[in-house]
Formats: structure tokens, C-alpha cells, sequence
């Protein structure tokens, strides 16, 4: 099947997020962006408060995201994505501003931590995949000057991720060690995406 041949039916990413987008764009899928109706904060809370870990926490809120999406567009693939930085049992959210990502930076300097990265593809309300990764990545200690550097010349870009650092671009300055998978880091654990949409006929094979 060529790529003019692959079925036409209809994808829909559950996320607001840039870089998620970015990562499908340049994969090569056709796809629509619906922003999930979920409040994550409260959620989060709820699951912290319940005793669930970050992967138990991450695979609930992709599922619920693409859920919510899925309930308006019931005849699309809807994929659902999560993220949850843990660092020695706290869990970290996206940065709310500058002082908030300095802060955050500040408290991972020098230590090794964990991205839990959760995705899920729903159709009709009914869950037919789901892949969960976690990547260990270690901080080399960062002085103070150099992250005051650091934010001026990232932005305010970093304040969509969850660990106030994007690893493709001047992140990759923070750290000393990452192990496991890129693409999930960026969002999304993307290989095995891929390979799940060629087995729906989304893709080519």
C-alpha cells in the first residue's frame, strides 16, 4: 500500500500540545488537533490522593483525554497523551512562569529523575492500545548563573513542558545522562504509534 492508498480515516490527536503536533507533523500523518475537556490539575490530585503511581497516573489522564474526544468524534482513531515528571516521589507540572521554571530547575540540579509518558488510541469510547515508557534522565548540577542563562535564551517555550527543559533544543545542556527512548521525552513514545496506526490501516505498510 503507498501512502496515497492508506486509509482515510479519520485521526485526531487529544492534546494542545506543540510539540506533540510537531512530533505527528513530521512523521508524516494526516490529523486533526481536539483539545481533551479534562482538568488534569484535578485529576492528578484525585489519583495522587488515591495512592496511584506516575505511570498508573500518566495512563489514566491519556485515556481520559482521548475519552473526552472520542465521546464528540465516536468513528475516529483518537489518540490520548500523557507526561508526569517524578523526582524522589514528587511529582512536577508544567512551570507556571519564569520564577516557577527556575525553582523546578533548581530542585532537579544534579539529580536523576524520571518521565512517565502514557499513550492511548480510543475509538468509539472503547480503548484498543495503550503503551506506557519511563526515561531516566540525570541533571548535571547547574549553577546559577548558567540557568539564569539558560531561561533567557529558552523562553518562554519551556513553560508547556512538564520539565521546564525541551531535550531537542537548548535542554540538552542540562543533562549528563538520558536513558531510554527520545521521542517519548518530546511527548510521545513514537515508534510503537507508528506501528499500531499501519496494523488500523491508518498507515502504510
Amino acid at each position: 500500500m503507498t501512502a496515497a492508498e492508506a486509509s482515510d480515516r479519520e485521526l485526531i490527536l487529544a492534546s494542545s500540545s506543540l510539540a506533540r503536533r510537531e512530533l505527528l507533523a513530521r512523521a508524516g500523518l494526516s490529523f486533526e488537533v481536539v483539545p481533551p475537556s479534562v482538568d488534569e490539575g484535578e485529576v492528578k490530585r484525585s489519583l495522587l490522593a488515591e495512592g496511584a503511581g506516575a505511570t498508573q497516573a500518566a495512563e489514566s489522564l491519556a485515556e481520559l483525554k482521548a475519552r473526552s474526544v472520542s465521546h464528540k468524534r465516536r468513528a475516529a482513531l483518537v489518540i490520548g497523551a500523557d507526561q508526569l515528571l517524578e523526582c524522589e516521589g514528587q511529582w512536577f507540572d508544567k512551570p507556571a512562569d519564569r520564577a516557577a521554571a527556575l525553582k523546578q530547575l533548581e530542585s532537579l540540579s544534579g539529580k536523576r529523575h524520571s518521565l512517565h509518558t502514557s499513550i492511548c488510541l480510543v475509538c468509539d469510547q472503547e480503548r484498543l492500545w495503550h503503551h506506557n515508557v519511563v526515561v531516566h534522565l540525570t541533571m548535571r548540577p547547574l549553577t546559577e548563573s548558567f540557568l539564569e542563562s539558560y531561561l533567557d535564551a529558552a523562553g518562554e517555550g519551556i513553560l508547556a513542558t512538564v520539565g521546564a527543559y525541551q531535550l531537542e533544543g537548548l535542554g540538552a545542556q542540562l543533562f549528563h545522562k538520558v536513558e531510554g527512548d527520545f521521542f517519548s521525552v518530546l511527548g510521545l513514545p513514537l515508534l510503537p504509534l507508528l506501528e499500531v496506526l499501519r496494523a488500523q490501516g491508518v498507515l502504510p505498510r
